[in-house]
Parts: structure tokens; sequence; C-alpha cells
């Protein structure tokens, strides 16, 4: 992977923290209850994290979210997805999202053969 694909992911990840550190630091009813959402989706029930962050990353290549999709694509791997679970997540975007998640798709393997 090219220098500026691993600069841009470094600075969404930089710019990710950064706003929710100012959001945090300026308690929002609002962000405050999107946190708590967060916690209840992601919590462990009958599917496990993994999953459900696998699940999240397909819905973020449809969405062409670039900040979701390396969000997800690290939580998947901290809740022990491997390499493969997460292209077949990758696959489970294409599909869904037709041609243009093919271009979404592209950003996860950057994600993924980032450096940490």
């Amino acid at each position: 992977m090219d220098q500026f694909n691993i600069d841009k992911i470094e600075r969404i990840k930089e710019d990710r923290e950064r706003s929710h550190g100012f959001l945090l630091n300026r308690p929002s009813k609002t962000y405050n209850s999107f946190l708590e959402l967060e916690k209840n989706a992601y919590s462990s029930n009958k599917l496990e994290r993994k999953y459900k962050e696998l699940i999240a990353l397909g819905i973020s290549i449809i969405q062409n979210c670039e900040s979701c999709m390396e969000w997800h694509v690290h939580q998947a791997i901290e809740f022990d997805a491997s390499f493969d679970e997460i292209f077949e997540a990758v696959d489970v975007g294409i599909e869904m999202g037709g041609g243009p998640a093919t271009v979404s798709a592209r950003f996860v393997i950057k994600v993924q053969c980032c450096p940490k």
C-alpha cells in the first residue's frame, strides 16, 4: 500500500479520536444516547461481537463510509475475526451494494493491509 493511503487511514483514526474527545468533553444528550445505543447494539447476546462487527463492515461498504470501514475492520480483528472472515463480509457488502460497493470494498482491503 502506498504512503498516501496509509496517511489517509491514520488521519481518519486521528479525526475520529479528536472528535470523540471533543464531544465527550462537552456532554451532549444526543451523543451520549448514541454511545449507549452503540453499547447495546454491539453487546454479545445471541450474536457474538465479532459477527456484529462483520455485519457492520458490510453495511459500511454499502454506505461508503471510510471511517466506519476503518473502525469495524479493527473492531472485528479485536474480537478475533480472521482475514478470511473479513473478506467474506466484504463479499457480502459487494453483493448487497452492487458495482459501487466494489469501490468501497477496495478501501477495506487498504485498511486490512495497513500496519497498526
